[in-house]
């Protein structure tokens, strides 16, 4: 009754297409339809009009799918909206092809409000009749939401083609992901998007006789991925992401080698990073950004962990540039790529990547910025910035080592002359001097000395100078014999070390301002974080479980527990790779206790990457009430939770998991328990 109601004013709406003439009989008919249903108000027609001048022009299913073709053909998108929805509700979706021009023409449009009506109508075919949608345009779509920043609908669209195995072409997937990893969120699905397509590839080449049209991700797929991994540091993800770059035989070109080592240094993996090393040296001028990169990424590691001796022989090492032409040419490699492995330093266990360090793609779409900041690049040569030279010497010092630092200062002696004339260690006296610490000072002048290499007139006078103006007499005198002893010390330049007379210049030419001095302040107050043992402990638990010796692993773990050093999240989330590995994911149940004890009684900070991997192997162990309990802290945090992958991980394994029992007909209180948290999981991630 309330339909023919309905279909009457929705025929009123698009009336002057509708009536001309006479067809009174039919309006009699509706007429009494609805005063037997007590409508006796509805007049939807003047009693008025002339019987002969009124008739159909057809039925309104033909009238309002003419209406629907001729909005869609002159781009008419209200009115095409308005009639689509009319027939919908009249009779229902039209046939494909006006269902696929209605989506194409809302897909086309900047109002982010008409693609959100795209995506609700989407949705609702998905469920009711998704025959009508095709690949094509799913993959318009997908593409459309990925640039309207819609990351969601955009991999809801993947992953409907993808449970069809079938997905984009590698052209249009390397769009799509392009822009949807312009955000946090967008990365986030991406990189899972991109694990499920690789389940699905290594699917497909174990069964030979799956016929899945399932691509193999390409270079430039990944390194639009890892690039975005390594700017919202989503590292443990992107280090997942390395291994099935490894699985999928993918080989990583520059770009994938410098964004792998930069995922290397958030997670604090030294060696993994060293490996790479010899294969990065071997790149030619054009790819001097990615080795400068590179050596910055393993010079950062060296000093995080305090292993200064190390950092000493990059700096020698990485000046081989020097005679590098700019304008070189790439080398054709025709040659095998280089294997690396991961995980392990034998490479017959374990994972193994292939590497072309100079088989960049020619479409490169990926900028590699440097930041600077340890690193710089002049005439044809790699520098040290004054922030790493200042992590150098407040690290000596600290070490007390101070003679190596000397070493280490002459041995880069020709690479560093400044603009000035003057040498590296005479800039590093200096410096020293203004930080009040003029015994350092004195020992490097002792040190370079017993090398039988001197500094300048200038250097002895600042430390001279620094030695009257503290009140340092004896000190003074013996360095003003010295200076003597070097010969630098005139007849004639004898009034100038006068204690009065070195006093009234200090404050104009010899205690200058030294920038050095300002980063060795900065580096010397900033506390490290994280005590460098922590990073070998971590190194060591990750090797353990790479190596599924977990019992070895769990030893580490407990130790780091006795020596109350903190742990830290790639601590936990090596154990849980490892437990997972061996799929014992009761043990990651306990693990999950220690990391919520450390929530509250300190202030550690869990990633989004662990909570999700935390999440998901519950869910494969079938811990619903842990899965929840995660996604409770997730949604707390704010933090994106990709529903999308957890229903496919669900559908996968436990499909049929308490679909009909109800918690009612339940045998027992922990039976009753499991089957609603089963429930309100698959209430959560929208499942039927």
């Amino acid at each position: 009754m309330v339909s023919a109601v309905r279909k009457i004013v929705l025929l009123s709406y698009h009336g002057s297409r509708i009536l001309s003439e006479g067809c009174f009989r039919r309006l009699q008919v509706l007429d009494i339809f609805c005063v037997r249903h007590q409508f006796l108000d509805f007049r939807p027609f003047s009693d008025s009009a002339q019987p002969q001048r009124l008739c159909w022009e057809g039925s309104s299913h033909d009238v309002l799918l003419r209406k629907l073709e001729v909005s869609l053909k002159d781009h008419v998108i209200d009115e095409a909206w308005v009639t689509f929805n009319d027939f919908k509700t009249l009779y229902g979706f039209p046939k494909t092809n006006l269902v696929s021009r209605l989506l194409t023409l809302l897909s086309y449009s900047s109002d982010r409000q008409w693609l959100q009506k795209a995506c609700n109508l989407v949705s609702q075919i998905l469920k009711e009749k998704s025959a009508l949608l095709s690949n094509e345009i799913l993959t318009k779509l997908s593409l459309s939401f990925a640039r309207g920043h819609m990351p969601f609908p955009a991999s809801t669209m993947l992953r409907a083609m993808l449970e069809r195995e079938n997905v984009p072409t590698v052209t249009l997937l390397r769009l799509i992901i392009l822009h949807m990893v312009k955000t946090e969120t967008g990365t986030c699905l991406a990189s899972n998007f991109l694990i499920q397509i690789c389940e699905c590839f290594l699917h497909k080449t174990t069964n030979r006789n799956n016929c899945v049209k399932v691509i193999k991700p390409d270079t430039l797929t990944f390194n639009l991925v890892l690039d975005a991994c390594v700017r919202f540091k989503s590292c443990l993800k992107g280090q997942e992401l390395v291994e099935w770059m490894s699985r999928t035989g993918t080989i990583a070109d520059a770009h994938s080698i410098l964004s792998i080592a930069q995922l290397y240094e958030l997670n604090n993996l030294k060696d993994e990073i060293k490996k790479f090393k010899d294969h990065i040296d071997q790149v030619s001028a054009p790819f001097v950004c990615h080795y400068q990169q590179f050596y910055e990424v393993l010079l950062n590691m060296y000093f995080k962990f305090d292993d200064l001796d190390a950092a000493a022989e990059l700096v020698l090492d990485m000046n081989r540039l020097r005679g590098y032409v700019p304008n070189e040419k790439p080398k054709n490699y025709l040659q095998k790529p280089s294997i690396v492995s991961i995980g392990s330093q034998n490479l017959r266990a374990g994972l193994k990547i292939q590497i072309l360090p100079e088989s960049l793609q020619k479409d490169i779409i990926i900028k590699v910025e440097h930041k600077k900041e340890l690193i710089d690049f002049k005439n044809g040569k790699l520098l040290l910035s004054n922030r790493a030279l200042a992590k150098f010497i407040s690290g000596y010092k600290r070490q007390g080592r101070i003679s190596e630092l000397t070493k280490v200062l002459l041995s880069m002696q020709n690479d560093f002359q400044t603009i000035g004339g003057s040498s590296l260690c005479s800039d590093v006296i200096d410096a020293c001097v203004h930080l009040d610490w003029p015994e350092t000072a004195h020992d490097i002048l002792d040190d370079m000395e017993a090398a039988r290499s001197s500094c300048g007139l200038t250097t002895y006078m600042i430390l001279l100078t620094a030695y009257y103006s503290r009140q340092m007499p004896n000190e003074a005198e013996a360095l003003l014999r010295q200076i003597r002893k070097t010969g630098l010390l005139t007849t004639c330049s004898s009034e100038m070390v006068a204690p009065t007379g070195l006093l009234e210049k200090a404050d104009k030419s010899l205690l200058s301002k030294s920038d050095l001095a300002d980063f060795i302040v900065q580096e010397t107050r900033e506390e490290k974080a994280t005590h460098p043992r922590v990073y070998e402990l971590n190194s060591s638990i990750y090797y353990f479980g790479k190596a599924k010796m977990m019992g070895d692993a769990m030893k580490i773990y407990k130790r780091m527990q006795a020596m109350k050093i903190q742990p830290t999240v790639q601590t936990f989330a090596y154990l849980v790779y490892g437990y997972s590995s061996l799929e014992s994911y009761r043990d990651i149940t306990f693990l999950w206790g220690d990391i919520k004890r450390h929530m509250k009684t300190t202030n550690f900070l869990v990633s989004r990457d662990l909570y999700e991997s935390l999440l998901l192997n519950f869910l494969r162990g079938g811990y619903f009430e842990r899965v929840m309990e995660v996604a409770g802290h997730m949604k707390e945090r704010k933090m994106c939770t990709d529903k999308g992958m957890y229903k496919s991980e669900f559908l996968k394994l436990h499909k049929n998991l308490y679909k009909v029992l109800k918690a009612s007909e339940a045998r027992n209180e922990v039976q009753k328990k499991r089957v609603e948290f089963v429930q309100t999981f698959r209430k959560w991630v929208g499942i039927d």
